[in-house]
């Protein structure tokens, strides 16, 4: 082991490989070895030469040693680091145009040259192409700025209303996207007449009525399941059965009790960040930027890997962004009046969460505030209008 160390060592430092000849090669030796000048591996064939290794560090005391002995020395060659690094730099041209060609090789490879929409019609896909623009995900962009599959997804669902499902792969230098576009109901009316109904206790505010007889008024209560609008036109004794259709809209109630501290530790981003870059194979970080150490003392950490492609194929490297923000904690103090605002808001947000997308709040009418033990309790009423019509089917003999 000792050996394979000293090795290592002057492998580091650099070795020569010398050959001495002469008549006074016994005395070149002893000089040698009092003046503490290592040489290993040493040599002699049939004719008296002898050969032996040398550091590098110690061939100028060696020229100093053999001036005084009746030899004469020649450096057969040199070996280790140095002397790597030396040929290396005589090539310097050549292996510059390499590691150029491999890095152009890996930024072509992680480009994207092909974007793929399956499943869509060319209304759809010209709406997807879009969105994607304005993702930044175009011919010529690269993977590694652009957001991961899975957000790509989610944004396009969201944004494209007639699409159910899109699926995102990135495949070597290509997007592939599977639609599936929602199935639009077909133009003919259901084959079953029926009314409208009431789907909960409320007051009427407003009403529109496209077919159908409307059977209550403005301002009047209505129970669950009260017939609004009836399917049943024209006389009595032989009336015309139809799809009733319209809007009925009333006042409907919902009670929200929420409690709000006047006194709360909070920990918030002060806006101080700092980024890190490295390249990820498994468990080992090969930082490439951001050396620094982290100076914040609390602080919260984002970390973003992309895959890295080399000719299509994804390679066993990752690129990995590592984002800290800063945090700091700060003591949120309220008066009684703006802990009764913010527990107004938060019971706001509640009931929004319950009501139709479409509905809207009327009034808010409070119950019950009161302020113990450091916190504000609330019990609120909020008038919402709401459309309360839903489809009930005529059944034969009603």
């Amino acid at each position: 082991m000792a050996w394979l160390k000293n090795q290592w060592i002057t492998f580091l430092t650099g070795r020569v490989l010398v050959k001495a000849t002469g008549q006074g090669m016994e005395r070149l030796l002893n000089r040698l070895a009092r003046s503490g000048i290592s040489i290993w591996n040493v040599k002699r064939d049939h004719q008296g030469t002898v050969f032996f290794y040398i550091t590098w560090p110690d061939l100028q005391k060696l020229r100093h040693v053999a001036r005084k002995a009746d030899c004469s020395l020649y450096f057969i060659r040199g070996e280790g680091m140095p002397f790597l690094w030396k040929r290396t730099l005589k090539n310097s041209g050549f292996l510059i145009g390499i590691l150029l060609f491999f890095a152009l090789i890996l930024f072509l490879s992680n480009i994207t040259w092909g974007i793929q929409i399956k499943g869509a019609d060319p209304e759809t896909e010209h709406k997807i192409r879009k969105e994607l623009t304005d993702l930044g995900i175009v011919t010529g962009s690269m993977h590694l700025f652009a957001e991961k599959p899975d957000i790509i997804q989610k944004k396009l669902t969201e944004k494209i209303d007639n699409i159910t499902w899109v699926g995102v792969e990135l495949k070597g230098t290509t997007y592939h996207f599977q639609v599936v576009q929602k199935t639009e109901p077909e133009g003919t009316e259901q084959a079953s007449p029926r009314h409208l109904v009431a789907n909960k206790k409320a007051v009427i505010a407003r009403m529109f009525v496209e077919k159908g007889k409307a059977l209550v008024k403005r301002d009047q209560f209505v129970e669950k399941g009260q017939i609004l609008v009836s399917g049943e036109i024209g006389q009595e004794e032989k009336p015309l059965r139809v799809i009733a259709k319209g809007e009925v809209w009333g006042y409907t109630w919902y009670n929200t009790k929420v409690t709000f501290p006047l006194d709360t530790p909070l920990q918030v981003l002060n806006g101080k960040e700092m980024r890190k870059y490295s390249l990820k194979m498994g468990k080992l970080h090969l930082p490439i930027w951001g050396f620094s150490k982290i100076p914040f003392s609390k602080y919260e950490t984002e970390v973003e890997n992309r895959d890295l492609f080399f000719l299509g194929k994804k390679l066993p490297i990752q690129y990995s962004k590592k984002t800290i923000r800063e945090k700091e904690e700060i003591q949120r103090n309220l008066n009684e009046k703006e802990a009764l605002e913010a527990a107004k808001e938060l019971a706001r947000r509640d009931v929004k969460m319950k009501i139709p997308p479409d509905a809207q709040i009327d009034k808010e009418i409070i119950l019950q505030d009161k302020v113990e033990h450091g916190k504000v309790t609330l019990s609120i009423n909020f008038q919402v209008i709401e459309n309360i019509a839903i489809e009930k089917p005529i059944i034969q003999g009603d």
